[in-house]
């Protein structure tokens, strides 16, 4: 049961209904009054008491626990459920089968110990988003700056930020110095972004690119800040993910499906049969014979036949198949966390896949260098002396461990390492060229400059914005002479770096010059003036290597592979092109999530198909995008690895986690962790899964054609009169030789061909692909064989003109037949 009362949450009037209002667009004067606080001096104590008070701590609510014995209790609602305790009851007391109703029992408790536990773990994804939360904030209130714990934060505090630091409460910022700010865990956005405190204009910015807030549990990792907070608790964005969490629908899986609609399926029909054998049997027997006595044994029939026809066993094998299958796909780094994940998995029509870190590697990379005129390739040699190379390596705050490790900003450690891959020796670079002073990057000028020693001379190394570094550069380097550049040359830089951002490239400026004293006062104005042009730097997070090729088989198996990401469109479409996601130039399957709030849900419920690439998307948009392909009766699967995903992968019919850069949130959420967070495991898992369902049906097929052939045997003995199989008879054949079989069914390897067949469909059941034909025939079959052999047995053999003999004979190769069959 999903709880989805309001009265969990805060609730607020007009004026506390502070995350529907967009502090984005208003000025910072208007939201220091409709706060009623101040910049300079913060709230007052008693103020800041007043208002913990009205609107509640700054932490996360969660939905009502249920007791571990309702949860039990729910566990035996299912259908087939209730049917085995009957039978186990009507067995033990009536048939006098205890052995058999015990089993039956076991079975059936263990399945319900399962569940809980199930239902308990699914429960850790809020409880992780709580323990997000900061213990301590700096704040200014009356007029000094203080440190409280972040649970105390109310709206109107003034809250300090620095690098390092996490982001305690929704802030709208009124100071920016060099501010970035990690927001990947919640948007996606696979590098910080830079924030200031301009006001925005728009009314749907999407959330990554909303540059003047700071919002609760993201990461400051460069610079400093400070922010009003506008939004604590439930009334953050990562409370709107808390919220969708405990809100979100839970579906069946379709196993649990199938399982339902074969049990009811299976019992109306078995009882129809029990209650014919029942009446048949009394009618047929002499009147004189129609006693209490006759009565109760025919019951005893129709309840050992009803008990023998149920798969009782079922439950268990499936639990079986499923738990050899999650043991498989942990060889293949996939961990399961709910068992009938497994089978999902081969159901999957859809994959809805993150970008950073599953798609893609999720590290800035160097990837093309454009110096002396010419576009290079990063495994092209390029010299120490490269006026770009020392660029790269000089104007860097990256500090290197002793164990090569690379700490800083990830633009910053892509250069590095691209350094490191040319085999340059970056630590005697960094000491030939000691630096001694410094321009600091800075948001506005989108500018660092440092200046270092160089053989009695100085050399300036500056890096950033192309368009800004442009208008600072006077001279080119041309057929080894520093000359004053033309304007065509700024215009072949200008396509240079045009081409590289068509490719998704995040394009970086390279420029130097060398000077004979140090500056008196290093500042923009002087540093980064006269520069000589040495090149462009352009990274991405690239794709995986794997990731094209498991999108191919994905596609071949009939999956569909969406991508869903928070990063620009640009970038998002150029690694579904080289992926294989959308073919080059298909600018029609790429949306954004501010195209998509402009679509109606009837609209795009129609339309979903038409997409295959969704950029600079929120939480809802990806819960939105899940329903819209579970509406059209798709099996969908999404990944994901920050909070911002948890919804989404709460809400899809498999969610897979990632288990390296994954939140503790998004795997709480998740059905399956990838060890690896390679999205070629998910189609190796997708595999096994479709490998698990062919092996149930074939259990089912083995299960349920002899259940048949039993019922069909006693249904026809019945019908002509003959002298049927005892009660203890049927009991002792579907005790012995219905599990084992049907286990050792469930454990044959992946058969060829497997991921060339299309998803069986979200309609499909055991039944399908001739399943059901079978399980006739051959029930058929066994019952023929049976009853022949029950007529064998009267007419041949030793015992032939002794009728008693002879019966008992007849008898014994009926029961052997059956049993042997």
């Amino acid at each position: 049961m999903c709880y989805k009362h309001v009265s969990l949450f805060f609730i607020f009037s007009r004026e506390e209904n502070i995350l529907a209002k967009k502090y984005y667009t208003e000025s910072i004067p208007d939201v220091e009054k409709e706060l009623n606080t101040s910049l300079q001096d913060g709230l007052s104590d008693s103020e800041a008491k007043a208002r913990l008070e009205k609107y509640g701590e700054n932490a996360l609510a969660s939905k009502k626990k249920r007791s571990m014995f309702m949860r039990f209790v729910d566990q035996f609602k299912d259908f087939m459920i209730i049917v085995l305790i009957i039978a186990a009851v009507l067995s033990g007391v009536l048939a006098k089968e205890w052995t058999d109703a015990a089993i039956i029992m076991i079975v059936v408790i263990l399945n319900a110990i399962l569940g809980v536990f199930q239902e308990a773990r699914s429960e850790a994804a809020i409880d992780a988003l709580k323990e997000m939360a900061t213990p301590d904030a700096h704040v200014r209130r009356d007029g000094a700056i203080i440190t409280i714990p972040s649970t105390e934060l109310v709206p109107g505090d003034v809250v300090l930020l620095e690098a390092g630091d996490v982001v305690p409460a929704d802030l709208r910022l009124n100071l920016a110095r060099s501010l970035k700010i990690e927001e990947s865990a919640l948007t996606g956005e696979s590098v910080p972004v830079e924030k200031h405190a301009e006001t925005l204009s728009g009314e749907d910015i999407a959330l990554g690119d909303r540059v003047n807030m700071a919002y609760s549990n993201t990461n400051v990792t460069y610079g400093r800040g400070e922010g009003i907070v506008v939004g604590t608790g439930m009334n953050t964005e990562v409370g709107k993910i808390a919220t969708m969490l405990n809100n979100a629908d839970e579906t069946d899986t379709p196993l649990k499906h199938n399982l339902n609609q074969l049990g009811k399926t299976l019992t109306m029909m078995i009882l129809a049969i029990c209650v014919i054998v029942f009446i048949v049997g009394v009618l047929k027997a002499n009147p004189a014979d129609r006693n209490s006595t006759l009565m109760i044994n025919m019951f005893l029939v129709a309840i050992s036949l009803a008990v023998a026809a149920i798969p009782e066993g079922l439950p268990a094998i499936v639990t079986i198949i499923l738990a050899l299958g999650t043991q498989t796909m942990a060889k293949h780094k996939a961990i399961v966390r709910k068992l009938p994940a497994v089978e999902t998995l081969g159901a999957t029509d859809i994959i809805c896949s993150d970008k950073t870190g599953t798609l893609t590697q999720n590290r800035m990379t160097v990837e093309k260098v454009f110096y002396d005129g010419k576009l290079h390739d990063d495994s092209e040699e390029i010299k120490d002396t490269n006026p770009a190379l020392l660029s790269m390596v000089l104007a860097n705050d990256t500090k290197i461990e002793n164990g090569g490790n690379l700490l800083g900003d990830p633009t910053e450690t892509a250069l590095i390492q691209y350094a490191f891959d040319q085999n340059i020796d970056v630590q005697g670079l960094l000491e030939k060229y000691k630096r001694v002073q410094e321009v600091p990057f800075d948001s506005e000028r989108k500018l660092m400059s440092t200046v270092n020693k160089d053989n009695g001379k100085f050399y300036v190394a500056v890096k950033g914005a192309p368009d800004m570094l442009l208008k600072r550069i006077t001279k080119i380097v041309r057929n080894g002479e520093v000359v004053a550049i033309t304007d065509a040359e700024k215009q072949a830089i200008l396509e240079s770096n045009k081409n590289m951002a068509k490719q998704a490239l995040r394009v970086l400026g390279l420029a130097y010059k060398q000077i004979d004293d140090v500056y008196d006062d290093p500042t923009t104005d002087n540093v980064e003036q006269d520069l000589i042009f040495a090149g462009l730097v352009g990274m991405i997070d690239p794709e995986r290597s794997e990731a094209k090729a498991a999108v191919a088989e994905a596609k071949s198996a009939g999956i569909r592979t969406v991508m869903i990401t928070g990063d620009h469109q640009t970038t998002a479409q150029a690694i579904a092109e080289r992926l294989g996601i959308i073919q080059k130039g298909q600018d029609e399957r790429v949306l954004t999530g501010a195209q998509l709030d402009k679509l109606s849900d009837d609209y795009f419920k129609q339309h979903v198909g038409d997409y295959s690439v969704y950029a600079r998307v929120s939480p809802e948009h990806k819960v939105r995008i899940v329903k819209a392909w579970q509406a059209n009766d798709k099996i969908v699967a999404m990944t994901g690895d920050g909070v911002n995903d948890a919804p989404s992968l709460k809400q899809a019919d498999i969610g897979i986690g990632m288990g390296i850069t994954g939140t503790e949130v998004s795997k709480g959420a998740s059905d399956m962790v990838l060890a690896d967070d390679n999205f070629a495991t998910i189609v190796e898992a997708v595999k096994q899964g479709r490998k698990v369902f062919s092996n149930i049906q074939k259990a089912i097929l083995y299960l349920m054609s002899c259940n048949v052939g039993e019922v069909l045997t006693v249904f026809m003995m019945t019908m002509l009169g003959w002298d049927i199989l005892a009660p203890v008879q049927l009991l002792w054949i579907n005790l012995v030789t219905d599990t084992l079989p049907a286990i050792a069914l469930g454990v044959e390897p992946v058969e060829s061909g497997i991921m060339k067949r299309k998803p069986r469909g979200k309609k499909s059941n055991f039944f399908s692909g001739g399943v059901a034909s079978s399980i006739i025939y051959q029930g058929i079959l066994e019952g023929v064989l049976v009853l022949g052999a029950y007529q064998i047995g009267l007419h041949v053999g030793p015992h032939v003109g002794d009728a008693s003999m002879q019966h008992g004979d007849a008898l014994t190769m009926a029961f052997l037949t059956l049993g042997l069959i």
